[in-house]
């Protein structure tokens, strides 16, 4: 097979397409062929045979070869197109328009295909972003905090008689009806309810800040489910508790911790918030980077490769809700939200992501970013993970289905985030620069699965 590839003139830039001339030896046809025939063998009834047995050549003496070598192309040339892309490394976005020009009825086969390819854009720009993420640095309130909620794990519920604050729990009897029936679920007595939890409504919280014992407080507010009607509510607030926490002591740790004393407490919870702080930071380094990125992007995306990202993020959601059970219409109503809203916010989330994408190629581009073999090697050995399969044949694998070249963009637009980040200004909400650690390059895991790439098709395809 031999294939040669041309751009197709006055064409869109935001939608360019290519022209693929494949040419295809009759040697290469013939297995095509003889499975056609085997096919056929199935279905044609011939004296003398049974079902499947009849002899080629007396089935061509018979129908004609005509019949075989149509089926056998309408098979095998997307197969030879997907082949050609891949060797050609052409980023299709599109179905092939597929025309065989030479061949149909014997002989070597000529086919051509035209194609969408992906847009490349230009970006003006990126090597002088400047991002804001939040402070890594941990500060002792923090700590502080961190160490106090630990505490609450151990403390104890005392009655006060004072006025109910935020994280006060509050023993009450509540009353929800409609219609003057009690609704079931929001009807309890000697119920304990930490005041700011929001676990009932809003309201609830609002009426019972400031509420004494003795008081009682009426209110409607809405049904936890939305498609209900709103709920009458009253409460009779009963006592009031605080919640008293342990004092912060050597014993104190000893005994309801691992460590012995306060200082190792409280270096274990530094060492922590501080490693999260820097994942965090990390994070928020590279997302920022992209983000602003993305924001260079001043030209049109092609709407088809908008909607063929929302496909694949609203498949993705769906995907999710099912393994947990939930239908994406309970979750839009547990939310809160229409379904046009939804998949407008999709749409946008779509539109983002195709313009990153679109941006960190042009970077790839312009900076001739190339992932090297060896990080090429190590990904699909991380993909290969505990298979029974050596690299070699993992490669050709993932090259044949056309996975190899998407790996390495994927590497390359990774390195590209490594990039901006080492040529951005990158501060704290105070102004102050980020220290350098946190503006390192990762140590890139690659699962493969996660990177969709469904605009990516090589097979089943009709032709004219």
């Amino acid at each position: 097979m031999k294939a040669t590839l041309e751009p197709v003139p006055d064409t869109p830039d935001l939608e360019p397409k290519v022209k693929l001339t494949v040419q295809v030896e009759e040697v290469e046809l013939e297995p095509a062929i003889a499975a056609a025939w085997k096919e056929i063998a199935k279905e044609v009834k011939i004296p003398g045979f049974r079902p499947g047995k009849a002899p080629r050549a007396l089935m061509e003496k018979q129908i004609g070869s005509g019949y075989a070598r149509a089926e056998a192309l309408n098979r095998a040339i997307p197969e030879f197109y997907g082949e050609a892309i891949i060797e050609n490394d052409v980023d299709v976005i599109a179905q092939p328009e597929l025309d065989i020009t030479d061949g149909e009825e014997s002989g070597d086969v000529t086919f051509t295909a035209v194609v969408g390819v992906r847009p490349s854009i230009n970006i003006a720009g990126y090597g002088s972003l400047r991002v804001e993420v939040p402070s890594p640095e941990v500060a002792t309130e923090d700590i502080d905090a961190q160490i106090d909620r630990i505490r609450s794990q151990y403390g104890e519920l005392e009655v006060v008689e004072r006025a109910a604050a935020s994280d006060d729990f509050v023993t009450v009897d509540i009353s929800g009806t409609q219609d003057g029936e009690e609704v079931d679920g929001l009807t309890a007595d000697d119920y304990l309810y930490r005041v700011g939890s929001g676990m009932i409504a809003s309201e609830l919280d609002e009426n019972l800040l400031g509420a004494s014992a003795g008081d009682v407080v009426e209110f409607t507010a809405e049904h936890p489910d939305p498609e209900q009607d709103d709920v009458d509510f009253r409460v009779v607030v009963k006592e009031v508790k605080e919640r008293v926490l342990p004092e912060l002591t050597d014993e104190w740790v000893a005994e309801a911790t691992e460590f012995e004393t306060v200082e190792q407490l409280t270096d274990d919870v530094r060492s922590r918030l501080a490693e999260g702080a820097e994942n965090r930071t990390r994070g928020a380094v590279r997302t920022g980077v992209v983000t602003e990125l993305t924001q260079l992007v001043d030209e049109e995306i092609p709407e088809s490769l908008v909607s063929a990202e929302m496909s694949s993020q609203l498949q993705n959601v769906i995907m999710r809700l099912q393994q947990q059970g939930i239908g994406l219409d309970d979750y839009l109503r547990v939310i809160g939200q229409d379904q046009d809203d939804f998949l407008s916010g999709l749409k946008e989330s779509a539109a983002d992501g195709v313009k990153a994408d679109l941006a960190l190629r042009a970077v790839v581009a312009a900076e001739q970013i190339v992932a090297p073999e060896d990080e090429v090697d190590h990904a699909i050995e991380h993909m290969i993970g505990d298979a029974d399969i050596s690299l070699d044949d993992a490669r050709e694998q993932l090259r044949r289905g056309g996975q190899l070249s998407e790996l390495r963009s994927d590497l390359a637009a990774q390195k590209a985030i490594d990039w901006l980040v080492a040529h951005a200004e990158v501060v704290d909400p105070d102004g102050n620069a980020i220290d350098e650690r946190f503006l390192q390059p990762l140590e890139h895991d690659h699962d493969h699965d996660d990177h969709d790439h469904g605009d990516h098709d090589h097979g089943d395809h009709d032709h004219d």
